[in-house]
């Protein structure tokens, strides 16, 4: 059996800006289900994501949505991050690269004592990401 943990984020209003961005870094296909595909016709929000995707060839998977307005919602203070896993240091660079537009850099993208290639970023969406080369263990 194979287990494969996607991350899905809420968003309110901006789940289409934050995944069109997604697709331009990480280079996978795009998918989006607005409210009006499902049949809410309702003006504010018929464009709203009710289901995306981003899914690459590389094994990288992302989803998002937009709550719905009379749904409570709150971004919160860093309450998850979305961890990148690697073996090639070139591939990682580049996610880096592109998601740090507009970013705030909290650990610049280096060697740790952890791992040979670490860094922790927060988007211009609020999400932060923190990309590494995974370190074997004997």
């Amino acid at each position: 059996m194979t287990v494969n943990v996607t991350p899905h984020l809420n968003f309110r209003g901006n789940a289409r800006e934050a995944l069109e961005f997604y697709q331009k870094v990480f280079c996978g296909e795009l998918e989006i289900i607005s409210y009006a595909d499902m049949g809410n016709p309702t003006p504010e929000t018929a464009d709203h994501v009710t289901w995306g995707q981003v899914a690459a060839d590389n094994g990288f998977r992302i989803m998002a949505y937009d709550v719905y307005p009379n749904l409570p919602w709150s971004q919160g203070q860093d309450p998850f991050f979305v961890s990148v896993r690697g073996t090639d240091p070139e591939e990682l660079q580049g996610f880096w690269d592109r998601l740090a537009d507009g970013a705030t850099i909290k650990q610049p993208l280096g060697p740790s004592q952890w791992a040979p290639l670490y860094g922790q970023l927060t988007d211009r969406f609020g999400v932060t990401w923190i990309l590494d080369i995974a370190v074997e263990y004997p």
